[in-house]
């Protein structure tokens, strides 16, 4: 029997080697009708089909490969990567498993698995898969950073920057500082964030997403002209940038900068750009083409409370039949309530909160709406503190409890309200004697509100240091002043929240005792 020659297979692999994939693909194809048990053809056959982007027929190579002898575990996980690709997550764990049996020290094997499985927020099986890669190899620093990133994800904050400090310590890249960067950043601490982030783009990384996240540290610890330069120079590296695009965008938006900043949404095409684009043709008042755009957008998207702000002030504004029906009389979802864990045992956890909020090492965030006062960076929810995470839990069962009273409204604020209640931001607003918040919305929200902490004794008029609810605000462009509004002067212990549709503001008060409340987000389920 004709046996395949070496100088065929040397000549093979050598197109390989090349990058000559096509030419490789149609030399494997030939041989292999001549010799169709030898396994290494459709090996090499299955690889350049790969480098070529035709899963399907790779993984089919690999099959073939595996028909004629199964206990190879490359090909095993060569199989189990082009499964993965092709969004077969179950059938690409049960080869990377077979990988794994053949060869219990196949690092790349555990390290895929992993991956695959953080994919699919299988966060336990994923950081155990990569213990083990680590235990074979302890310099792998790719496993390790994953690992930070799950628990960064949940919210194990600290774990998260030990991790990521380990992998510099292995291989000081930029992404390990881009990395530590984010966890500080979401931990609350702007300086240091600023610090790595700064490190990642000096260890030569050209990366745009690098340069905007900068931008936009430094924009909220108040370095403003520093970050519009570095927000930029993301979009300068790459002009079709997404995100670079959109954070731009949202800088010069929230500086007033509309025409600009509609432009960059539009060339983002990224998350809410059409609303934010409909937001800067409202505040020119230009009427008409918001109206048109308004119109077209809101047959396309039924469950966006940042739209349900701009059609309900359009239709109010202009005496219109508002046709988004998201939230119809927004006001009358608002929650007003006292939390049982906050006032019992002498208003114990109140205390520990406002212990946490004064001793824990939590970074400040530049607000241009708030005056007098400070307000926190990153993610309190996020945080190890154990009065923090009281609370989250208080939050949850209220939350749970008023969706079980309106869940029988008609409305999309219902039918897609959140399953799982997770905050996408919580942080805390100090004010001080004369402390105000200027009327705005939170445009990626789904619920918003304010957890009270402490509020200074009630002084004349009896509305200051209330919370003003309303379906206008933010200076939006107003052709009368009939907007409803509802008024509530909060407690010590009570909490306030209401769909993120609604525009908010706190009423400037008088008084030498501060106003403290840790204010969040529930943000919508993608």
């Amino acid at each position: 029997m004709k046996q395949l020659s070496q100088q065929e297979l040397n000549h093979l692999m050598m197109l390989h080697q090349q990058s000559r994939y096509a030419e490789g693909i149609k030399e494997a194809q030939r041989l292999i009708k001549s010799f169709p048990g030898e396994l290494m053809l459709f090996n090499i056959l299955g690889v350049c089909l790969e480098q070529e982007g035709a899963f399907q027929k790779a993984a089919d190579a690999y099959k073939q490969a595996l028909s004629i002898n199964p206990a190879i575990p490359e090909l095993q996980f060569n199989l189990g990567a082009m499964l993965y690709a092709l969004n077969e997550p179950k059938k690409a764990i049960h080869h990377y498993e077979e990988a794994i049996r053949l060869n219990p020290n196949f690092t790349e094997a555990y390290f895929n698995l992993g991956t695959l499985h953080q994919s699919q927020s299988e966060y336990s099986q994923a950081i155990n898969a990569y213990e083990k890669a680590l235990t074979i190899q302890p310099g792998f620093y790719e496993a390790l950073a994953n690992i930070g990133t799950i628990k960064q994800l949940q919210g194990r904050l600290d774990e998260a920057i030990e991790c990521f400090k380990r992998t510099i310590t292995i291989q000081e890249d930029a992404k390990g500082h881009y990395n530590l960067a984010g966890a500080y950043r979401n931990q609350g601490n702007l300086i240091l964030a600023i610090d790595h982030f700064k490190k990642a783009i000096d260890l030569g990384s050209n990366e745009p997403e690098f340069y905007s996240d900068l931008g936009d540290a430094l924009w909220h610890d108040g370095q403003i002209k520093a970050a519009k330069e570095f927000l930029h120079m993301a979009v300068k590296i790459d002009p079709q940038h997404p995100r670079a695009n959109y954070q731009l965008a949202v800088f010069l938006y929230d500086n007033k900068e509309f025409k600009l900043a509609m432009n960059y949404f539009e060339q983002s095409q990224f998350e809410d750009w059409q609303e934010r684009v409909l937001y800067c043709h409202y505040k020119l008042k230009q009427f008409k083409l918001f109206e048109d755009k308004l119109l077209a957008l809101t047959a396309l998207k039924n469950n966006s409370p940042f739209l349900a702000t701009l059609s309900t002030h359009f239709a109010q504004n202009f005496q219109k039949q508002d046709s988004y029906k998201f939230c119809p009389s927004p006001l009358d979802f608002v929650c007003h309530q006292k939390i049982p864990e906050l006032t019992k045992n002498n208003k114990a956890l109140i205390k520990s909160l406002l212990s946490d909020i004064d001793s824990a090492d939590i970074g400040q965030r530049k607000q241009s709406r708030l005056t007098a006062g400070i307000q926190s960076s990153g993610n309190l929810f996020k945080r190890p503190e154990q009065s923090f995470q009281i609370l989250k839990d208080a939050l949850i069962k209220v939350i749970a409890e008023y969706y079980q009273n309106i869940k029988n409204r008609d409305c999309e604020f219902v039918r897609s309200f959140p399953t799982n209640i997770e905050f996408s931001s919580s942080w805390y607003v100090k004010m001080q004697n004369g402390g105000h918040l200027n009327s705005h919305i939170h445009e990626d929200g789904w619920i918003s509100g304010a957890v009270y902490l402490s509020i200074p004794p009630q002084t004349l008029p009896s509305d200051d240091g209330s919370i003003e609810l309303s379906t206008d605000g933010d200076d939006y462009p107003k052709m009368h002043n009939d907007f409803p509004i509802k008024t509530i002067l909060p407690e010590a212990g009570e909490v306030i929240f209401f769909p993120s549709s609604v525009f908010h503001r706190t009423i400037p008060f008088q008084s030498d005792e501060e106003r403290i409340c840790i204010a969040f987000d529930v943000k919508p389920e993608a």
